[in-house]
C-alpha cells in the first residue's frame, strides 16, 4: 500500500522480470518512468512552442498531456521489463 488508496501487487516473477499491478484512483496518473519523462518533454516542447498558450499562463508548471487534466491510464497497470 501507498497511502490509503494505492495498492501495488506483484503479478508475476519470471527470472529477473517482475510484473506489477498498480491500483490507484483515476485522478492519480501512474506511468513508467520513460513514459513520464516523454510526457514531461512533450509538455515542455508544447509550452516552448506556444508561450502565449492559456495552459502556459495559468499553469507555470506545465499543463499539457501529463498535467492530470485528462483521464490517466486506467489501473491496474501491469509493468514489465519486457517493453
Amino acid at each position: 500500500m501507498i497511502g490509503d488508496d494505492i495498492v501495488i501487487t506483484v503479478i508475476d516473477i519470471r527470472g529477473d522480470k517482475v510484473r506489477l499491478g498498480i491500483d490507484a484512483p483515476q485522478e492519480i496518473p501512474v506511468h513508467r518512468q520513460e513514459v513520464y519523462e516523454a510526457i514531461q518533454r512533450e509538455d515542455a516542447r508544447v509550452n516552448e512552442d506556444n508561450p502565449d498558450s492559456l495552459e502556459n499562463k495559468t499553469n507555470q508548471g506545465g499543463g499539457g498531456i501529463g498535467s492530470g487534466n485528462q483521464a490517466p491510464y486506467q489501473s491496474p497497470m501491469l509493468y514489465s521489463n519486457n517493453y
